[in-house]
């Protein structure tokens, strides 16, 4: 369903580039759930952001359901995004609108017509469970309820694929596990492709079937969750995280992360 092939991103030129991700291969088959960890800075959100051109490749291909993104502009680039829904950390809700409103606007600037929209927003809102809100400003919702609206925004279009940049960091611990298993569902249900960016190894843990782990830009482990075996020291590291922190972990030390 994805495909990267020696993707990279710099910013930048000569001397004064700075290498947000070093070249990058990564294959996501369709209907999995896949991971990006690593600490800030590492290159998670400019690969997630990479997946549908939110940020333009400095060299590489970029393939999504079979079609290479990477030559495309204005409207086949467009269309080619409506396969790719998005959910942020800050919900990005509009706070004039009500919840129906803001999961309409995005089918709005899609182009579908005013009765369509509402149906398939209210159908949206449902798959959230947030039926009952349709007329709450994003000021009248808790932070889960505006993260699921978040989502059925992403739903509306009908996407085969949903990335996820942080969408749970700014939950508190309920909150959030309630927003994976809405995830979970979507995956079970619809068998929509998932990425997911976190920092959070139970986060991967729960949900993502396989991670890749970054720093610095560069892969430095690509982990099957269900028999993990991180071969750097920064993915035994976000292991020995999700067992619980002792005197005698280990912090991975710069050298051991290039």
């Amino acid at each position: 369903m994805i495909e990267l092939e020696q993707v990279e991103k710099t910013f930048g030129a000569g001397d004064s580039a700075v290498y947000a991700l070093r070249p990058t291969d990564l294959t996501v088959p369709a209907g999995k759930v896949y991971g990006l960890l690593g600490f800030s800075g590492a290159g998670k959100s400019t690969l997630l952001r990479l997946i549908n051109r939110l940020e333009e490749p400095s060299a590489g291909r970029i393939r999504v359901a079979g079609q290479d993104l990477t030559d495309l502009s204005g409207a086949e680039l467009r269309e080619a995004r409506r396969q790719v829904g998005m959910i942020f950390q800050q919900f990005n809700l509009l706070s004039s609108r009500t919840a129906l409103e803001n999961v309409s606007f995005a089918l709005e600037v899609a182009g579908v017509s005013g009765a369509r929209r509402r149906e398939r927003a209210r159908e949206a809102l449902a798959a959230v469970g947030l039926s009952d809100k349709e007329s709450s400003y994003p000021a009248q919702l808790s932070g889960g309820q505006k993260q699921r609206v978040a989502i059925a925004r992403a739903l509306a279009a009908e996407p085969r694929i949903l990335l996820s940049d942080e969408a749970t960091s700014a939950l508190d611990p309920h909150t959030a596990l309630s927003i994976l298993r809405l995830l979970k569902q979507l995956n079970r249900e619809r068998g929509m492709t998932m990425v997911l960016v976190t920092h959070d190894i139970k986060v991967a843990h729960y949900l993502c079937e396989h991670a890749v782990v970054l720093e610095k830009g560069r892969v430095v482990d690509r982990i099957d969750m269900a028999n993990p075996a991180p071969v750097s020291a920064l993915g035994r590291f976000f292991f020995e995280t999700a067992r619980g922190w002792t005197d005698q972990t280990e912090l991975p030390q710069e050298d051991d992360l290039a």
